[in-house]
């Protein structure tokens, strides 16, 4: 004889009733529960310097490698191939990811500046809607670990950059050293988390932060040697640097430099003895060895939300906060506005809304994700802020999406190996500005890239007057952005000594 154990969710679930509108004395009880179809649970996972072509479902994936965990999510959900961070830098495009708006608006201009207790943001939306609330790994805005952030309920991190193994972790009030791999015990405290989810009311939000694959690169054991056979050549455009500003070749023996110190490169790159190419191909391979875990991280999720019976009630995205140079331009680090430096992986799973395979060709930015989330989960919408949701673009309407969009970088004082950079993308070109105000016009020379004929940004076409025509459409259009989002100079919070003139003037 068998024993059948009915819980209140799969009694409601089995009879076609909800929670959702049970009206008593003219007043909503039990709203926004977990069996409304209309609120998806919500689970984010954002890795740390993670490139668009560490993917295996890439077209030509970096080292060949393979995400089988990740490919499966994007083949059963969506994946956005034009997907870009609005600055390159960790903490102000994590902030952009939690707000919609631009650096420049959001105030988290730097790695040592926390969110704003007072700024809105996607969790403190699905919050306020009726979610509960997590958030488990590496937050990277500030560097204290001591107070729960606004918007969460259930609250895991840790000071600074955290470490590969054994890191002291602030679980919710108490710290705890965790021994063992970071992205394994992070996964853990998830998973456990997420169980505890099973046959509760109330939807729930995860977002769970990867240090991986930031450096210094220490893969998992397992991954150590898995890319050990693997040629690893140095990048063609490091050494394509004649036509570019002075300031990059003058930042080639720095800390985010090729040359520099901080991974052990010599300074007469390339360099071609055993030992010297050896160090380059351990850089890399380490890098893309990290993922490997944060691939078999995405797979325990996965598994833990099927386990719980919610994962295709659950609107599952994986990015990244910003890209990694890995020698191209001769430069590691990020930053810049090169492709290496602002392209990341965006995958969405969610087969209420997204039909399996769905490619997204249109450009996305990381201002995107909040309004995005709040308006597929049915939150209070944002007002004045920048992105945009790209619910519309699964909904395959493509009417009125952006063509254009600005990027920006602001000089810091603590690594002055990159000066401001303020610059606009289309889907062809890429007019690149650096008023930073001092050094003369080579030193600060502008960029200009066809990317369909040139994706790899191996020539610039500033001075070709055959593009006269094209730099002025794309200059003027840089002035209309810089407009447009309020970028103007008495609201940039720029560094003493850094000139900026008025976006007519500081494009010309």
């Amino acid at each position: 004889m068998s024993t059948i154990q009915t819980t209140r969710r799969s009694f409601l679930k089995g009879a076609g009733l909800t929670t959702t509108g049970l009206t008593l004395g003219g007043c909503q009880f039990l709203r926004n529960t977990r069996n409304d179809r209309n609120r998806p649970n919500v689970v984010v996972v954002l890795t740390d310097d993670q490139r668009w072509d560490c993917l295996g479902i890439h077209p030509k994936p970096l080292l060949g490698m393979k995400t089988p965990n990740l490919d499966r999510l994007a083949r059963e959900g969506a994946l956005f191939e034009n997907m870009f961070v609005t600055t390159s830098l960790c903490s102000p495009s994590r902030a952009s990811f939690l707000s919609g708006l631009y650096a420049h608006s959001h105030g988290v201009v730097n790695n040592f500046t926390d969110y704003p207790t007072r700024l809105a943001s996607y969790p403190r939306r699905l919050q306020d809607a009726g979610y509960n609330t997590a958030y488990v790994g590496k937050w990277h805005m500030g560097e204290q670990d001591d107070t729960r952030r606004p918007g969460f309920d259930y609250w895991i991190t840790h000071k600074g950059q955290g470490k590969y193994y054994d890191t002291t972790f602030n679980i919710n009030g108490k710290r705890r050293l965790v021994k063992g791999y970071y992205t394994t015990r992070v996964t853990e405290m998830a998973t456990d988390w997420l169980r505890s989810k099973r046959d509760t009311d109330k939807p729930f939000m995860l977002i769970m932060g990867h240090k991986a694959p930031h450096g210094p690169f220490v893969p998992e054991d397992k991954y150590k040697h898995t890319y050990d056979n693997v040629p690893v050549p140095y990048p063609e455009t490091g050494f394509h640097l004649d036509d570019k500003p002075k300031w990059m070749t003058e930042r080639l023996d720095t800390w985010h430099g090729i040359y520099g110190p901080l991974y052990g490169f010599r300074k007469d790159f390339p360099d071609k003895r055993p030992e010297g190419v050896d160090i380059f191909e351990t850089f890399v391979r380490s890098y893309v060895g990290t993922i490997n875990s944060v691939d078999d991280s995405v797979g325990e999720i996965y598994k833990t939300l099927r386990d719980i019976d919610e994962l295709d009630n659950t609107l599952f995205i994986f990015t990244s906060d910003n890209p990694f140079l890995l020698g191209e331009h001769g430069m590691i680090d990020k930053r810049t506005m090169h492709e290496e430096s602002i392209r990341i992986p965006l995958i969405v799973r969610y087969p209420k809304l997204i039909q399996p395979g769905t490619v997204i060709k249109e450009q996305v930015l990381n201002i995107d994700l909040a309004p995005s989330i709040v308006e597929i989960c049915g939150a209070e919408p944002f007002e004045n802020i920048h992105g945009k949701s790209w619910k519309q673009l699964l909904d395959g309407n493509k009417r009125g999406w952006r063509t254009s969009w600005m990027y920006e970088y602001n000089y810091e004082k603590q690594f002055p190996y990159t000066p401001n950079v303020r610059g606009v993308r289309t889907d062809t070109w890429k007019y690149v500005h650096y008023p930073h105000g001092d050094g003369g016009p080579d030193r600060h020379m502008a960029e200009l890239y066809n990317l369909k004929d040139d994706p790899n940004e191996t020539n610039n076409l500033i001075n070709d007057p055959q593009y006269a025509d094209e730099l002025g459409k794309l200059k003027l259009e840089l002035a209309r952005l810089l407009v447009e989002t309020g970028a103007v100079p008495d609201k940039m919070p720029l560094d003493e000594g850094v000139k900026m003139e008025l976006p007519e003037e500081s494009i010309r």
